[in-house]
């Protein structure tokens, strides 16, 4: 297909990197004979100010000569997050790909008239170099005296565009508001329905908990750490048994740890039993009786502020969206990133054992959050700010479990250690989800805040810079998560979900051209206009035509890919309707097997959210309107 991308184009990973451990960040002792190949780790010794002013540090204790000389408070990075050569490749990658877009955006910025605001005040990332923040040291201006921690949140942060924009027009409802696509539905539907849908729902259930059955409880640990913990990647597996030694000497009644246990063992059944979707309505949904008890404990863990609080707050989240309740979720989220945003706020309130999970929960909360975003107009919580100074996920030590302290600083040791982790810490899904993330927010924030004042021949170089980082981050991918690009199914879940993120990214880079062939048919003369609209139709189709591969993504993902679904159905839907567009999409039985069979996919998804019962009536609705539209016109044989 001539929508593949070149070859030779670097990506955020090494295509080469095969080479690296197929765990990718995993911290073994390396014998004598690889560490030639990988050198031995290094701790940084540069103190923050002198890396967000991207001054050498002398690193002299306890403050280095240019903190002297400012009268600044001295914080040096305790040397807890350490690099291999794998994971400063990957750093490196990614790195480059932020500069690339934010170089091509400083230079083109005048033109573009993007916002009011310039997007190019830019969004370096610290990601646990050696230059950590060295991006932000541009924009940030440090007085005399003031003190770095916290800088990133509580002092006007920079602009970022790898955020979601407040106010955009990426939800799919939007398009209901498209030329040709509004004379298929028979109301208006203003852009807040399906936010007003969930705030009316009813509440879900928690009646007082009920004895569990652990009788299975070896087998949803497996399955949690074999088909969930690669879509979260925050639960370590050689920490895991002080988990549960902790919960079983507590009878799971109190503690963080209780708490954690009990919703991995939830996770792992709802895993064990597939989509929810396929799941009898006259049953508790899998895992219900372990989340009602962790839901009796999280009020006391709530209140505490601490990371494993954080950490048991994004996995009840995760069981709320497996039972496709995103606004509820959203409110644990919320929670998670205040939590965040406090321990963050001082490097000390995260002591050294605890914050490779710290980096795991903040990624969460900010994937889970932008998700949100991208459907619903909720209040942003504030966790982006923090972006710039977080690191990329590295990889939980092996050795972590052998002492650490509780959480009131008490040192303990673990007195069943196990001889073998109980899963793979692997985090080749986690670090390309944060990526391509990162890629869908900035393509929200630059083609659909609202109110924008983009042209054709301005849209042109930003469609294709996008469409080029996209291409990087695919070539990037390492052999165990790259996908083929073509249609065809495959048996590998995350290599599936990638697909399908993958082909939605890409048609909302040129959706734009198909709203501006919609509004004037005239627009499709130019023959760029025309190839972009056949790229954006062709990725919504390769997205559609297997669309019960949506299910594998279920735990994370199952109402969000429902609406990503219902967008792309009522594109091609327009697309049908436009004589010009008409000529790019393939024959008419094709089209209407493609459309019929999202139309029952998201009638199995119907019963599981209000939002979604709405946008499967919406869906169904605009077919039929079609069909005779399609049929009074004379195009319907």
């Amino acid at each position: 297909m001539s929508t593949s991308p070149e070859r030779d184009r670097e990506g955020i990973f090494d295509s080469n990197s095969s080479g690296v451990s197929n765990e990718l960040v995993n911290k073994k002792k390396r014998s004598n004979s690889e560490a030639t190949e990988y050198p031995r780790r290094r701790a940084t010794i540069a103190c923050q100010i002198c890396r967000l002013r991207k001054t050498r540090c002398n690193g002299a204790r306890p403050k280095c000569q240019l903190c002297t000389d400012l009268d600044a408070e001295c914080v040096y990075r305790e040397p807890g997050i350490k690099l291999d050569a794998g994971d400063k490749l990957i750093i490196e990658r990614l790195t480059r790909i932020e500069g690339l877009l934010q170089t091509s955006l400083a230079t083109q910025n005048s033109h573009f008239a993007l916002s009011s605001t310039s997007p190019a005040t830019s969004n370096g990332t610290n990601i646990g170099s050696d230059d950590a923040g060295a991006k932000a040291s541009s924009h940030l201006a440090i007085p005399k005296g003031t003190s770095i921690a916290g800088l990133a949140s509580w002092a006007n942060p920079p602009t970022s565009i790898s955020t979601m924009p407040r106010v955009h027009t990426t939800p799919a409802l939007n398009l209901l508001n498209w030329p040709l696509i509004r004379e298929l539905v028979a109301r208006p539907y203003d852009s807040q329905t399906l936010l007003q849908l969930e705030m009316a729902r009813e509440p879900l259930r928690m009646t007082p908990p009920v004895a569990f059955d652990l009788s299975r409880a070896t087998a949803y640990i497996e399955s949690f750490f074999e088909r969930v913990n690669v879509w979260y990647a925050c639960v370590s597996p050689y920490t895991w048994a002080r988990y549960y030694n902790t919960a079983i000497s507590l009878s799971f009644r109190e503690g963080p740890e209780s708490c954690v246990v009990l919703l991995v063992l939830a996770l792992g059944c709802a895993a064990e039993c597939g989509s929810i979707a396929l799941v009898s309505t006259d049953r508790d949904p899998p895992g219900l009786s372990f989340f009602r008890a962790a839901w009796n404990i999280l009020p006391s863990v709530m209140m505490r502020n601490s990371v494993v609080a954080a950490q048991c707050i994004i996995m009840a989240a995760a069981y709320l969206f497996y039972l496709v309740r995103p606004l509820e979720a959203w409110t644990l989220l919320s929670n998670a990133s205040m939590k965040l945003q406090l321990l963050f706020g001082n490097p000390s309130r995260v002591p050294s054992q605890w914050r490779e999970l710290s980096v795991r929960v903040y990624w969460n909360a900010l994937l889970y959050e932008s998700d949100l975003l991208a459907e619903l107009d909720l209040p942003h919580s504030g966790i982006v700010n923090f972006e710039e100074l977080v690191d990329l996920p590295g990889g939980f030590d092996e050795d972590e479990d052998e002492e650490y302290d509780d959480e009131d600083g008490n040192d303990e040791t673990t007195r069943n250690k196990p001889v073998n982790p109980v899963g793979r810490d692997e985090l080749w899904y986690f670090l390309a989800e944060i990526a391509l993330r990162r890629l869908l927010n900035r393509v929200s924030h630059m083609l659909y805040q609202k109110d924008n004042s983009l042209t054709l021949a301005s849209l042109a170089p930003i469609v294709s810079e996008l469409d080029f980082q996209l291409s990087q981050w695919y070539e990037g991918l390492p052999p165990p998560v790259r996908f083929p690009l073509s249609h065809a199914p495959i048996s590998h879940s995350v290599q599936t979900v990638l697909r399908l993120r993958y082909f939605a990214c890409r048609t909302i880079i040129y959706r734009p051209y198909i709203l501006a062939v919609f509004e004037s048919e005239q627009a499709s003369s130019d023959p760029w206009v025309r190839e972009c609209c056949r790229r954006c139709l062709e990725a919504t189709l390769y997205q559609l035509e297997n669309v019960t591969t949506h299910r594998d993504g279920h735990l994370p993902y199952l109402w969000q890919g429902a609406l990503s679904m219902v967008s792309q159905s009522l594109l091609i839907m327009g697309a049908t309707m436009s004589p010009a567009l008409s000529k790019i999409l393939p024959s008419t039985l094709r089209v209407d097997g493609i459309i019929s069979s999202v139309i029952v996919e998201v009638d199995r998804y119907a019963h599981l959210a209000p939002s979604l019962k709405l946008s499967s009536e919406i869906l169904r609705d605009a077919e039929r309107r079609r069909q005779i539209c399609l049929g009074s016109s004379g195009k319907r044989a």
